[in-house]
């Protein structure tokens, strides 16, 4: 029994799983994707993100955590002229703090994707996947569009912004009413005042004549 305990058993002993995981973890930091099956690629990706993210560090006490998770060992590639595998100059731990890690440091996790493949295992017929690091050329994917409900939240949230957004309009119009209806009165209220100066004017000379006329 599990006990609680995370993680597929995947039909192996405790030792075997993780043994099949650290090489399984090698062969994806040495090559950059590996073929498998679905549940043990689902098994590996987040132990491999784990390591990517202590190797982001940098640090010896990094290097000494994932030696202890990952174990290492030599990278060998295939010579053409001693037509064999020889060693190549760096470990799997040195490709992972000198290669694979600086790629992700702007990055807060999400380093590994696993694409379907449609070709099935022969014997069993077993869903196959493939398990890869992401390119550092690759960007972020932008929210996706939701189902049903997302959508009609967002139709609500929509509508609710536009209902707080027209009586501040409806207010605004109403100002420039006001202001416009005021400016009309000024203009009606300007020439009667003109009228009404010129015409105090003619008033005072008139009674003035008209006590010159009782002096005499």
């Amino acid at each position: 029994m599990r006990h609680r305990v995370a993680g597929k058993q995947l039909s192996r002993t405790t030792s075997h799983r993780k043994a099949l995981r650290r090489n399984m973890a090698s062969s994806l930091i040495q090559h950059g994707a590996i073929r498998t099956t679905e549940a043990k690629a689902k098994e590996l990706r987040p132990f491999v993100e784990k390591l990517i993210t202590i190797a982001r560090e940098g640090t010896l006490h990094a290097r000494r955590r994932v030696i202890k998770l990952l174990q290492d060992r030599e990278i060998f590639s295939y010579d053409e002229t001693e037509k064999d595998f020889v060693p190549d100059d760096k470990t799997v731990v040195q490709k992972l703090f000198e290669e694979v890690a600086p790629r992700y440091v702007g990055r807060p996790g999400g380093y590994t994707r696993i694409i379907r493949l449609a070709e099935k295992r022969i014997g069993d017929g077993g869903v196959q996947v493939m398990l890869q690091l992401i390119d550092e050329s690759s960007e972020y994917v932008e929210e996706r569009p939701g189902g049903r409900r997302k959508k009609r939240a967002v139709k609500r949230h929509a509508a609710m912004a536009n209902q707080t957004e027209t009586p501040a309009e409806e207010s605004s119009e109403d100002e420039i009413a006001e202001e416009a209806v005021a400016a009309e009165v000024a203009t009606e209220v300007a020439p009667a005042e003109e009228a009404a100066e010129e015409a105090a004017p003619a008033e005072d000379s008139a009674s003035a004549e008209e006590k010159k006329d009782d002096a005499e």
